[in-house]
């Protein structure tokens, strides 16, 4: 059943078989148990009130403590540590560092007697008191993954502070915390807490730049080119851009919590709104993309910060010729399904089908939440069917129902997308890598998505030049083409689990 309502195109639930389950790590719910009997229910209640999992059990995503890491790594004077199992720390830190992150990421390692004794425990404690050097961070991030989160080492047992360099325990789990995208908002919740009881402690660090006007926190990860972008808009209200929440200092926190209005351009950062809330903030949901979204966005920031209709419209008459000209001028023409993991997936299909596109489904593996409802009400009302906790399995057959003349999607849906001859591009690389805000965002996704819908005539003629030459294992040009043999590989298969069995009963 569609999470929204529109179209259905009877998109299945994940495969329960044995490869349906080969992207995810393995034995979760045992580890979940596990972390529950050793004390780690309440964070887990709390994740899963944070981040609901319906309607199936959990998109298919690298692992989770992807998204915190990377956040950590790009913070200044910060220091990142893990603690798990060594293949899950050599996974993270060979995919943040092919993501460009400089800086070493600490790792405290472990045996079976340290993990059930709670050796580990002690050698993170005194790990993190050799890394508290003041004159190097201003921070420490100790993040577990699920091995020490399902055995319970308790994290919040650190010390708060060590020679005045703050410390921050978060468990991320891959069975606890659905996607990367969340788990940014784990250790952005996190910091956001911390730093909103030393605001209430007493001063704090002012931030390096502070407009002389109210501000705007922007929440969730965008384009660079973007906040500026913002501050243009919010200009004629007398308003400021203020810190982009994953911030990349500590004293941006403190900036970010000083502000006039929370804007949750990501609508997923439920722990980061709980601690902007407890502040006495308001958030507003969406974003300034198209016209129709930015005409919304500037109401409902006006009516958050009380700010006069009328310049709340002269603002709108002065942004929006601008964007709807630039729409016109970069039209794209072409059906269009939409699908990731980065949390602007909405945004991106309302861009696409102000730009003149057909966009029928829209798939995300963020959860549906109260910030997100102005653009599932647009997209939904112009037909599209939106699929929030997407899998990959609905995003694949998404492709095939609709017939799309191109694929915005994760690695897997290009790919399935190009062997059908379909032009694909990945939204993490090819689309988020561009301004979608205001003025410089209308038209930004036109030359991409235009030049990849003209290479349809490339995919036709390769389709054509390769036809005939078999896939799989009959690949390639045959005298005899190969013929499956399936009852060799159940044989052997059987056999394969038989002695697996018997080894297992002479280990016993």
């Amino acid at each position: 059943m569609p999470a929204s309502g529109g179209v259905s195109a009877e998109l299945p639930h994940p495969n329960p078989s044995l490869e349906g389950e080969g992207l995810k790590c393995s034995s979760a719910p045992t580890l979940r148990e596990a972390a529950e009997l050793a004390g780690k229910s309440d964070i887990l209640a709390r994740y899963d009130a944070d981040y609901p999992k319906g309607p199936h059990d959990q998109p298919q995503s690298m692992c989770p403590a992807f998204g915190s890491l990377r956040v950590g790594l790009r913070m200044r004077r910060t220091a990142t540590v893990l603690s798990g199992s060594a293949c899950c720390v050599y996974g993270l830190t060979f995919t943040s560092h092919f993501y460009g992150a400089k800086r070493s990421v600490g790792y405290v390692p472990f045996s079976s007697e340290t993990l059930v004794t709670g050796k580990l425990f002690e050698d993170i404690r005194d790990a993190v008191h050799q890394l508290a050097d003041p004159a190097l961070y201003d921070t420490i991030i100790v993040t577990n993954l699920c091995v020490p989160t399902a055995s319970g080492v308790p994290l919040q047992l650190l010390p708060d502070q060590i020679n005045g360099v703050r410390i921050i325990g978060i468990d991320v789990p891959g069975f606890g915390v659905p996607t990367h995208a969340e788990a940014k908002d784990v250790l952005a919740g996190a910091m956001l807490a911390y730093a909103r009881k030393e605001a209430e402690s007493g001063p704090v660090a002012a931030p390096k730049q502070r407009p002389d006007r109210p501000s705007v926190t922007l929440l969730g990860e965008m384009f660079p080119a973007d906040p500026p972008g913002i501050g243009l808009l919010l200009e004629p209200l007398g308003l400021a851009a203020g810190p982009v929440v994953p911030i990349r200092e500590w004293r941006e926190l403190y900036a970010a919590l000083d502000c006039a209005v929370v804007a949750a351009i990501h609508p997923f950062y439920t722990a980061s709104v709980r601690e902007f809330e407890a502040a006495g903030r308001t958030v507003v949901g969406s974003a300034p993309v198209g016209a129709d979204g930015t005409a919304a966005w500037l109401d409902a920031i006006g009516a958050a910060c009380g700010i006069a209709q009328d310049k709340v419209d002269a603002a709108k008459n002065r942004f929006l010729p601008a964007i709807q000209g630039a729409l016109a001028a970069r039209p794209i023409a072409g059906r269009i399904t939409v699908s990731g993991y980065e949390g602007s997936e909405l945004l991106v299909a309302r861009l696409l089908i102000e730009s003149g596109a057909d966009v029928p489904y829209v798939g995300t593996a963020c959860p549906r939440t109260p910030w997100s409802e102005p653009d599932r009400d647009w997209l939904v009302s112009r037909g599209v069917q939106v699929q929030y906790r997407a899998s990959l399995e609905q995003d694949l057959a998404a492709v095939d129902a609709f017939g799309p003349d191109l694929a915005i999607g994760t690695t897997p849906v290009v790919q399935h997308a190009k062997q059908k001859a379909i032009p694909a591009l990945y939204f993490t690389n090819l689309i988020s890598a561009r301004p979608l805000m205001g003025p410089a965002g209308a038209g930004s996704l036109a030359l991409v998505v235009n030049a990849a819908l003209a290479n349809q005539a490339r995919f036709d003629r390769m389709t054509a030049f390769f036809d005939g030459v078999g896939t799989g294992a009959t690949a390639g040009v045959w005298e005899d083409t190969p013929v499956d043999r399936p009852e060799f590989k159940a044989k052997y298969a059987a056999k394969r689990i038989a002695a697996a069995k018997a080894e297992e009963s002479v280990g016993v």
